[in-house]
């Protein structure tokens, strides 16, 4: 696994910015290496969007169906099916490979339960990378032709940029500034385990989101988590969740009015493989994704 992690916020700041942002994690070269590849992604969106239309496809994309809106990534295999389905939808992939799984999850989970057909739906990417893959695949779907209606949101991001018709800006997950019920669905992949109050994110949630709407968040997570002191980065320990944090996390989404798409069992919680690395703090685990909604 590289360390092209999306989304890795360390805290949570004032309401409102200070002129200051965080620094970029991985430092200036990495941060570098991130513009590129945000700069390289967005262009094909928009290139492939256009010729798309050209040619009268860009509505024939069907919905990704490999991966359950509750689930966790049991093995390479799985994951090696995701980014396959996800190549034959044409969506541009994920450098970090695993990483296609949860955000084809997402984005499936958005069409499926969201979506009327009219792909109009206000969706918030909490933690948001700009070379993250979830709203780049949403627009490509055709989502984010009404302003404002894709948001990124992170607490690196100094001025507002807009990529695509989707606006990346400043923004704390645990208090967003939005008003209540403004939102459809909510993504946050790989986020929470990086020192984010859990609570706080999830009462949020439940806060901006409409009746029925959807929060799809993704975690590092292992039935038996590696032992991960020592080990910090991006401003926090590196936290792998285990079942018990998981069931605590679903019962607290609950108590907040949010309520699991699925059924949380002994058996989903199981996994026969650690299927993803990540090389930089030479750890082993897997991926939970997590789909709620809003009563």
């Amino acid at each position: 696994m590289s360390d092209v992690h999306p989304d890795r916020p360390t805290g949570t700041p004032a309401a409102e910015p200070t002129g200051q942002v965080a620094a970029p994690p991985g430092g200036r070269l990495l941060a570098v290496a991130k513009r590129g590849a945000e700069l390289a992604l967005w262009g094909r969106v928009a290139g492939q969007r256009r010729l798309e239309g050209r040619r009268g496809i860009g509505g024939g994309r069907p919905a990704p169906t490999s991966v359950a809106p509750t689930a966790v990534l049991g093995d390479k295999a799985t994951w090696e099916r995701a980014t396959a389905e996800a190549r034959s939808l044409r969506l541009p992939l994920h450098r970090d490979l695993p990483k296609n799984w949860d955000a084809l999850g997402a984005v499936g989970a958005i069409l499926s339960l969201v979506d009327d057909g009219s792909r109009r739906a206000r969706v918030m990417d909490a933690g948001s990378a700009r070379y993250s893959p979830v709203l780049p695949w949403l627009r490509l779907y055709g989502f984010g032709e009404q302003p404002e209606s894709l948001l990124g949101i992170n607490l690196e991001f100094g001025d507002v940029v807009t990529r695509d018709g989707v606006v990346f800006r400043y923004g704390d997950v645990t208090a967003t500034g939005l008003e209540g019920g403004a939102l459809d669905a909510i993504t946050c992949m790989s986020v929470i385990e990086h020192g984010v109050p859990v609570e706080g994110f999830l009462a949020e949630s439940a806060r901006v989101l409409r009746p029925g709407g959807v929060l799809v968040l993704s975690t590092d997570y292992d039935q038996s988590p590696p032992d991960t002191t020592g080990k910090h980065i991006y401003g926090s320990q590196v936290h792998i969740f285990s079942p018990e944090e998981i069931r605590e996390l679903v019962a607290t989404a609950r108590r907040h009015g949010l309520e699991l798409v699925g059924e949380l069992s002994d058996e989903l919680l199981a996994h026969d493989e650690r299927p993803v690395h990540w090389t930089r703090v030479d750890l082993d685990y897997t991926f939970v994704l997590l789909t709620f909604r809003k009563i």
